[in-house]
């Protein structure tokens, strides 16, 4: 199974986001079977779905796209840490679908590119922000005009990967990384995925009024208001 992804795919992750439990702190992303997801279905393309969009009123054809690009940026959500647990192919929309999580777990017989390119499309589903973010400027441009493949051992080296291991023990490090993040303060968790999502578009002054802000708060929480 290689696990390609679909616009009624899109549509059932986002109704999985819906319904997520209030308690839920972590959410990990998986693939089964030999890849964690080959990219856009192929069949798909070729059934003319992209044509119809493309004949679409920009309204219609954009509102939809933005449908699409939800099923992945509700990764970001605040009050979730999320992984991808990610093995043999992350292609195209897969590779995007890794991006979208916090963290990313990688087995050691992955393999990422950024296809797009190859069928004269762009990344659209939130995935050039997160890769520039990731690598910088060069090196997501260099991988996103070539849809070159990147090993595990490429991504760890150049900061896609925040662990690689055997692909045997892939879910063993997963649940390792999930029970350490469990292990801390929920409120102090989320304060710091706060500060830490939006440091890059804050001023150093900006990112130290953030932390004032946000240890003032947990320390109200943790020892009262002092009234």
């Amino acid at each position: 199974m290689l696990n390609a992804q679909t616009p009624a795919m899109w549509a059932e992750i986002n109704e999985i986001a819906r319904d997520l439990p209030g308690d839920v702190r972590v959410v990990v992303v998986r693939g089964e079977g030999r890849a964690f997801s080959a990219g856009l279905d192929r069949q798909a393309a070729a059934s003319g779905e992209l044509a119809k969009l493309a004949a679409s009123e920009d309204s219609v054809a954009l509102a939809r796209i933005a449908g699409y690009q939800q099923a992945f940026s509700w990764l970001h959500r605040p009050d979730i840490v999320t992984i991808a647990a990610v093995h043999g192919h992350a292609i195209g929309a897969g590779f995007q679908l890794a991006l979208a999580c916090d963290l990313r777990v990688v087995a050691d017989d992955a393999k990422f590119s950024m296809a797009e390119v190859a069928l004269g499309l762009v990344p659209d589903l939130g995935g050039t922000k997160r890769l520039v973010e990731l690598v910088g400027y060069a090196r997501a441009m260099e991988l996103c005009v070539t849809g070159r493949r990147v090993s595990a051992d490429e991504a760890d080296k150049i900061g896609l990967a925040n662990l690689v291991v055997p692909v045997g023990d892939l879910d063993g490090a997963v649940r390792d990384l999930s029970a350490a993040i469990l292990a801390g303060n929920r409120d102090a968790v989320v304060e710091i995925k706060a500060l830490l999502a939006g440091a890059h578009g804050r001023t150093y002054e900006a990112q130290l009024r953030a932390e004032r802000e946000a240890q003032l708060r947990r320390m109200r929480e943790l020892f009262g208001s002092g009234e």
